[in-house]
């Protein structure tokens, strides 16, 4: 992990491509703004690449900015007072993150790193106030998101004390899964330790659970994962709530 305070950002207009556009529009705070205020959003944003590795804040720091991710994954996590790691979650393309503690005029409870190259908008604090005194559906659009938010977190709670360790896994192949039924093959985009402490277990109990998947029809190799049925898979995992 890069150490030290999170690489500087300098001043600029965000180039977005139509995807990002696209990607930015797919997320509950900026799903139902105008163009008008997506365009004052985009004025006060900075948009940068930063490299696998790369700290974009540390936990306890001020909370002085949130984030949109544009490409690449990154894991938020707690230190624990021996210095370990406990991830909280992996944020994925096309998701914000950091905003409660934001405005919450607090610190931020985690650390974040990039564990892919990224692409991430960052939105400071004075910057988003700007942008609220223009238009008051961005903060309607604040407050669907943390919603958002706080359903996603009443979900995982459930997963982690319910499902068993092989529907949780299925889960987090699925995630990664195309769309659609019938065969499918991807790439996990990060290493099977940080899955396995995503989803709460061991690196064993995660190697164990895939195996156990092999019936459904899931294969892996290194970070390859095949998938003969995809509508099949989704039902392995519904089996759990029966």
């Amino acid at each position: 992990m890069t150490t030290g305070s999170p690489v500087p950002s300098h001043p600029m207009t965000p180039h977005l491509s139509p995807q990002d556009v696209a990607a930015i529009r797919a997320i509950p705070l900026f799903g139902k703004l105008t163009d008008r205020a997506l365009a004052l959003l985009g004025g006060v944003a900075l948009v940068r690449t930063v490299p696998r590795g790369t700290t974009l804040f540390l936990q306890d720091e001020v909370a002085d900015r949130f984030f949109v991710l544009l490409d690449g994954w990154v894991k938020l996590f707690r230190l624990t007072r021996d210095g370990a790691e406990a991830v909280v979650h992996v944020i994925g393309p096309a998701e914000s993150f950091a905003e409660a503690a934001m405005f919450a005029d607090g610190k931020f409870p985690v650390c974040a790193e990039a564990v892919t190259d990224t692409r991430v908008m960052t939105l400071t604090a004075e910057g988003f106030a700007r942008c609220l005194r223009e238009d008051d559906r961005i903060a309607f659009g604040m407050l669907g998101s943390l919603s958002m938010r706080l359903r996603h977190l009443v979900t995982q709670i459930e997963q982690l004390q319910v499902q068993p360790a092989p529907q949780r896994v299925a889960a987090f192949l699925l995630r990664f899964c195309p769309a659609g039924d019938g065969p499918a093959s991807f790439a996990l985009p990060f290493d099977k330790a940080l899955a396995a402490r995503r989803l709460g277990m061991q690196p064993e109990t995660f190697s164990r659970a895939l195996a156990k998947l092999r019936p459904v029809g899931v294969d892996t190799q290194g970070l390859v994962v095949t998938v003969a049925d995809r509508a099949a898979l989704r039902g392995f995992v519904d089996t759990a709530s029966d």
